[in-house]
């Protein structure tokens, strides 16, 4: 019976990529959850409101393809750092959003770090 070796550090890297993960999705609920409050903030339309999940949900969907592609060709652990800092400062951009299309970028800007994030990095 062959034995399988794994890397030392093969636990540390699937941590980091179930946090990432989740991380993308649990903006999802977060941002549905403060839809009242950035309904009365930013001054939203009821209708402009599907736009904030929009925004995200429309890059991410969008650019994942081209995501793995990138990972392809630049590296995978390049381009999943490079996700991880956009989606970083997409969500600070969001957070301190003063107007409805500052909020609105940042959104697309935090879909197109999930999509180049959300492949696994290599470990070489």
């Amino acid at each position: 019976m062959p034995t399988v070796s794994r890397a030392p550090n093969s636990a540390r890297i699937l941590a980091i990529i179930l946090a990432s993960y989740l991380m993308i999705v649990l903006d999802v609920s977060i941002v549905i959850s403060a839809l009242p409050k950035i309904h009365h903030a930013l001054g939203f339309s009821t209708t402009g409101l599907s736009w904030v999940q929009n925004a995200y949900t429309l890059a991410f969907g969008g650019l994942l393809l081209l995501g793995a592609r990138a990972g392809d060709l630049l590296g995978r652990r390049r381009m999943f750092v490079v996700g991880i800092a956009l989606f970083t400062a997409a969500s600070l951009a969001a957070g301190l959003a003063q107007s409805a299309g500052w909020l609105l970028i940042a959104r697309a800007a935090q879909g197109v770090g999930a999509a180049i994030a959300a492949h696994r990095p290599s470990r070489s």
